[in-house]
């Protein structure tokens, strides 16, 4: 078959053999973007972006935080939207935050950091960058010290704690572990501590005959009897003198 061309010809392409190969491998990568409703019907995996509508209903959990520098706490509330619901790809993620307190003297930024911080969650993508860049704000005047002995550097610093918290509990990011090494070391300091607290069979390992008794003067397994005398072969205790 010909093909007519009416157009000056440009830049080519000479196809190879593998191009061919390859070919049907794109409906594949189409299949690996579908998911599947727990009722039968397939439908495209959707991922977080600016322009997704909010819904009516948005699941959400409230923080409180409640600093020695303030006489009113503040309460947190992250929103998060579900995303693939009832398919193998459903997964939470944060929609917006708001923060309200009785202290009117932190409003504007209460106001201006839960838009720029819904902003950004509406945007997808990789949100946790947030948590670091807020644990790193530190008071000029100074921070203060939390119930059991944790120190905040400041309110947004705790704020970002908050939102680390709320991230790990719906799984965006993996919750704190220890690494190998302090696995190890705790591992051996909890043999050696049930190795010393292990109470010891006053029967078990004893090199004295098998049936002996416990002897009442040391308290050990070596009682026997010797010539019709009960004798003790640890001590030489003898019920007989």
């Amino acid at each position: 078959m010909t093909t007519q061309i009416n157009k000056r010809i440009t830049k080519y392409r000479v196809r190879k053999p593998e191009d061919a190969a390859g070919a049907p491998a794109a409906p594949a990568a189409a299949e690996a973007n579908m998911s599947t409703h727990r009722d039968g019907h397939r439908s495209k995996v959707v991922q977080l972006h600016e322009k997704i509508e909010r819904p009516e209903m948005l699941i959400g959990s409230t923080y409180k935080i409640k600093t020695p520098i303030s006489e009113h706490a503040m309460y947190v509330t992250i929103n998060d939207i579900v995303l693939n619901e009832d398919t193998d790809h459903e997964r939470r993620q944060p929609f917006e935050i708001f923060i309200n307190s009785k202290n009117l003297d932190h409003f504007q930024w209460i106001v201006a950091l839960t838009r720029i911080i819904s902003a950004v969650f509406r945007k997808g993508g990789d949100v946790t960058f947030m948590v670091d860049e807020l644990k790193a704000v530190f008071d000029p005047r100074g921070g203060y010290w939390k119930p059991g002995g944790k120190f905040m550097p400041s309110i947004i610093a705790e704020l970002g704690y908050v939102i680390e918290r709320h991230l790990q509990s719906i799984g965006v990011m993996p919750k704190p572990g220890l690494d190998p090494e302090q696995k190890k070391f705790l591992d051996e300091k909890r043999a050696d501590y049930e190795a010393r607290q292990k109470q010891q069979d006053a029967f078990a390992k004893s090199h004295f005959p098998d049936g002996a008794q416990l002897c009442g003067k040391c308290s050990t397994a070596a009682v026997v009897m010797l010539d019709g005398c009960q004798t003790c072969l640890n001590c030489g205790d003898s019920k007989c003198g």
